[in-house]
């Protein structure tokens, strides 16, 4: 199958180093353009991804993070189902600048593809949503994501399709269920950035340890 040329619908994509996304990000925040992008877009991760989360987590006190929080989309979705106790974390100061007040708890400036500085079994759960794409985060994380997860929390995630074998996110995924470190609960391609024909797998993990 040919690979679609999603460089040229969505620049960032053809970035590369973590400081080069961190530039593009914090001028894509400016004026609440990145925003009005994702709205134009029918950018539809975070509701995706939080329809399905909603499914399996009953607790609506359950303390989530949120990794990649951008300017707080999955934040707003899980707002509207009556989450209230999640932190957020992303790279880009000036997407964090435009979150919302007072909707997370916490927000941490964070590179997500370096070991993040909290405790062992910390949170219920972890989201992360349009983080593991091209030029950003890498397999690793996921790694860190059980890490701070406690034990039958829920790690629930998007892979742009593009990288999800290139940056050997298939192989981690299935590493870690042959050491029992989560169980699949779903897995399934998602419409993502439909208007840009950009899809991504969506996956949702029970922590097994």
């Amino acid at each position: 199958m040919a690979q679609k040329d999603v460089g040229n619908k969505v620049p960032i994509y053809k970035l590369k180093t973590t400081e080069e996304v961190m530039n593009y990000y914090d001028e894509w925040g400016k004026n609440g353009k990145y925003d009005k992008d994702m709205v134009e877009w029918n950018y539809t991760g975070p509701q995706e991804s939080v329809d399905v989360f909603k499914k399996y987590e009953n607790n609506k006190d359950a303390l989530i993070y949120d990794a990649g929080c951008g300017s707080g989309l999955v934040g707003l979705e899980l707002k509207k189902f009556g989450f209230q106790n999640f932190h957020g974390a992303d790279l880009s100061q000036k997407l964090l600048d435009l979150v919302p007040l007072n909707l997370y708890k916490k927000l941490f400036k964070v590179d997500l593809n370096k070991s993040i500085n909290l405790p062992d079994k910390y949170y219920d759960a972890v989201i992360c949503v349009g983080t593991f794409t091209y030029g950003h985060v890498k397999p690793k994380a996921l790694e860190e994501f059980i890490r701070i997860t406690k034990k039958n929390g829920l790690i629930c995630f998007t892979i742009n399709e593009g990288i999800y074998s290139e940056y050997g996110f298939d192989k981690k995924i299935e590493l870690l269920k042959r050491k029992n470190q989560w169980t699949e609960i779903e897995f399934f391609k998602s419409k993502y950035i439909a208007s840009k024909d950009v899809n991504a797998w969506l996956g949702i993990y029970r922590v097994s340890s």
